[in-house]
């Protein structure tokens, strides 16, 4: 695990075991929730997948998680494109291969930046986070698995249920996991499944995808 900057942006990267500079591997891009803002990216090491990798989890991916300094991540959004961006742009990166996750605040802005730019991600995994339902179509062609927890107090379940519904009504794969009880902490126990690793290690950007 190391800590760079990219401008003012700091950021926690990962690698795979066995990782070799000449290679090219799946990249994951984790977008924090509320609690990891700031200038100190131990914060980034309680949660996601870096939490898990902290734990002792072996992930095939490059992992990058980048810190909010600002509020949200909407006030620094330019930024934040620009440095995702720049990380697919590395020649590490197999850029059929490249997924986006967010947790809470999070949440938000890997809906948001997934809309923005569909054309970049393989597949997105918000958790406990909503959107703009009503621009969902440009996420037709991405694939998508939400978490929520039904009784979240903090963002609620109709949140990812509106984007996921709005995804899938645009033709679109979106599929929605509720925890039915659990509140607004169901980042834990997503990221603790294996099935999420195995299900985004599926998905990749075929030569024929069309993005709106």
């Amino acid at each position: 695990m190391e800590e760079r900057s990219y401008k003012k942006l700091k950021y926690l990267i990962s690698y795979p075991e066995g990782f070799e500079d000449t290679g090219q591997y799946p990249l994951w891009i984790h977008l924090h929730g509320a609690g990891g803002r700031g200038t100190d990216t131990s914060l980034l090491k309680a949660a996601g997948p870096i939490g898990e990798i902290e734990r002792g989890r072996k992930l095939p991916f490059i992992v990058v998680a980048p810190q909010c300094y600002a509020d949200t991540w909407f006030e620094i959004m330019e930024q934040l494109l620009e440095f995702i961006q720049a990380s697919i742009g590395s020649r590490n990166t197999d850029q059929s291969r490249v997924y986006l996750s967010g947790s809470s605040m999070g949440g938000y802005a890997c809906w948001y930046v997934a809309m923005a730019r569909p054309e970049w991600f393989a597949a997105a995994l918000p958790v406990c986070g909503g959107g703009m339902y009503w621009n969902a179509s440009r996420l037709k062609a991405v694939p998508i698995w939400a978490f929520h927890g039904r009784l979240d107090p903090v963002v609620f379940a109709c949140e990812s249920e509106h984007m996921a519904n709005a995804v899938n009504k645009a033709g679109g794969n979106a599929k929605l996991t509720i925890y039915d009880n659990l509140d607004h902490d169901c980042w834990t126990k997503t990221f603790a499944n294996d099935e999420i690793y195995e299900w985004l290690l599926r998905q990749k950007i075929s030569p024929e995808r069309q993005i709106p």
